[in-house]
Order: C-alpha cells, then structure tokens, then sequence
C-alpha cells in the first residue's frame, strides 16, 4: 500500500465519522432527538442513515463530550437538560468568554467591533416594525456569531474546540428554554452592546462586567422555565 493510498483511507475515515457527527448534531438541534430520551442503536442507526459500524465508531466521541450515555441492557441516552447541566454548560461558558473578552480589549479591531455593533442596531431598528420569524432567525444568528467571534479571536485552538463541545449544549438549552422572541431580544441585545462599547473603550474591567451580567442573565432564565 502507497503512502498516498494510506492518507487517502485515513482522511476518509476522518470524513465519514465527522459527517456521522454532524447527523448527530443535526438530529440533535432540529429535535428528532430530544434531552433525555433513550432510544436504541437499531433506532439511532436508522434515524441517522448510518452503519452500526459507523455509530459504534461515533459513540465513544459523544459519550466523552457528555452528548450521550450508553445504559447497557437499555440504550443509548441523549444528555438531559435539567439543572446540574445547565450550571455546568453556563459555568465553562463563563470561563472560556471571559477570557475571549479580556484578549478582544487588548486585540480586536475597532473597526469589527463597530461592524458588530453596526449588526445588533440594524436588527433592534427592524424589531420596531414587528418580529418576524426571519427577522428572530437573524437576530439569534447574530448572537451566535458574536460569540462566536470572540472565541475564534483568541486563536486558541484548545479553547475553540472547548466551546464549539460546550455550545452543543448552549444551543440545546436555548432551543428548549430560551429561544430568542420578541421580548427577550431586545435584552440579549442590549447586554451585547454593553459588551461591545467596553471592549470597543479598551475597558478591561467594564467588559468582563457587562460579559459576566450577560451570561448571569442568560443561566437565570435558563433555570427560571
């Protein structure tokens, strides 16, 4: 066997079980799987249009990034959401942004933070002459790549994929608990800003302030449903 032929068989199969992950997640964010169900591999295999080969391969990856419980005899279980993971997943969350925060003051460009900014205020602006689902679609569009921004600022590859496991569960959270709606929009918005301006003033203090208020607030409606 050449070399060539061996990277060829190996990307490949880095290929198939990425793109298994990916169905999973997708399952996951467009509810055909649910937090806390328990189905069977039989079921997962056929939901999923995977091999069973290609699930045994996929489930040691989701059990450690604490997606799914294999319960012998029984099943596979998808990650409840209930309150010990809600505090966990806001905990990490709160770590790994406070540290995108404090490197975005003393790196990120001023001419993206006014882009950012820029983003919320046209989405506010809309607001006023109603909610739209398209309009809600971009909003949390928006707030999923502010965040995401700061994360991928840092460079930190281990703090990247960090959060890219970490929101998984975010994203689940927010789908169940706390989707962006009319009312709740303009708050998430008003905390970004609050973010943005001291980043944007080179406010190290008041930035982390306003990213720890945001996060808090978004935990307390979390647990609040």
């Amino acid at each position: 066997m050449t070399g060539n032929t061996l990277t060829e068989q190996t990307e490949a199969a880095v290929s198939v079980k990425q793109m298994a992950y990916e169905l999973f997640q997708a399952a996951l964010f467009d509810g055909r799987l649910k937090s806390g169900q328990l189905v069977s591999q039989k079921d997962l295999v056929k939901l999923l249009h995977l091999s069973i080969g290609a699930l045994r391969e996929l489930l040691p990856r989701l059990e450690a990034e604490g997606l799914v419980t294999v319960v012998p005899q029984r099943g596979i279980q998808i990650t409840a959401i209930d309150l010990p993971m809600i505090r966990d997943a806001f905990q990490m969350r709160a770590a790994l942004e406070r540290e995108a925060t404090i490197h975005a003051v003393r790196n990120m460009p001023s001419m993206i933070l006014e882009e950012q900014r820029n983003q919320h205020l046209e989405v506010l602006e809309a607001l006023k002459k109603g909610a739209t689902d398209d309009l809600l679609n971009l909003g949390q569009e928006v707030d999923s790549e502010f965040h995401d921004l700061l994360i991928r600022s840092t460079g930190n590859e281990i703090m990247i994929l960090a959060y890219k496991i970490n929101s998984i569960r975010i994203r689940l959270i927010k789908r169940e608990r706390i989707s962006l709606n009319e009312q709740l929009l303009p708050n998430t918005f008003a905390d970004h800003l609050a973010i943005i301006d001291a980043i944007a003033d080179r406010n190290e203090a008041r930035a982390i302030a306003a990213m720890d208020t945001h996060i808090s607030n978004a935990r307390q409606r979390a647990t609040e449903f």
